[in-house]
């Protein structure tokens, strides 16, 4: 990654929320693009940021693993735009695939245009499958966002 970090910060030997907690502080009174490197050995620290990330309008990315445990992630500073807001939530994981699909494809025929579905899914096979279907019908790939490891929200528009 290319982006210099304008702070580093290391939370190692402290658990969870200690290091989403420090981050916070310190990317809360940064400038828009302005970035972060936090080092956590805490191994909830990425559930908890990307989840933060999801709700702040901030990016989140894992950097670098290093020895010890310890993992690098960069957080950028967002502009503060506020997340797409959902009509219709589907949280279909542990649902494997075409099931996330089907049961999206069910939900959004009773939803207007314009409307919002909010797919959740960990199934590897959901984001190819998102892609394809979006090309082929009358939905708009709003936003995706990977919210932990393997674990995707996809914003599903209807046009």
């Amino acid at each position: 990654m290319s982006t210099k970090p304008t702070v580093t910060l290391d939370m190692s030997g402290l658990s969870c929320p200690a290091p989403l907690i420090g981050a916070k502080k310190i990317v809360d009174d940064m400038e828009a693009g302005q970035s972060l490197l936090l080092v956590s050995d805490c191994p909830g620290t990425s559930d908890d940021l990307f989840a933060w990330a999801r709700h702040t309008g901030n990016d989140v990315a894992v950097k670098d693993k290093l020895e010890g445990g310890k993992t690098a992630y960069l957080i950028t500073r967002g502009s503060g735009a506020a997340a797409l807001k959902p009509n219709v939530t589907l949280d279909v994981r542990g649902v494997s695939c075409p099931g996330p699909i089907l049961e999206a494809k069910k939900m959004l025929g009773d939803m207007k245009s314009g409307e919002v579905l909010l797919l959740v899914s960990n199934c590897p096979g959901t984001p190819a499958d998102v892609d394809a279907w979006v090309k082929n019908t009358a939905l708009e790939l709003a936003d995706r966002v990977e919210i932990a490891r393997g674990s995707f929200e996809f914003y599903l528009r209807k046009k």
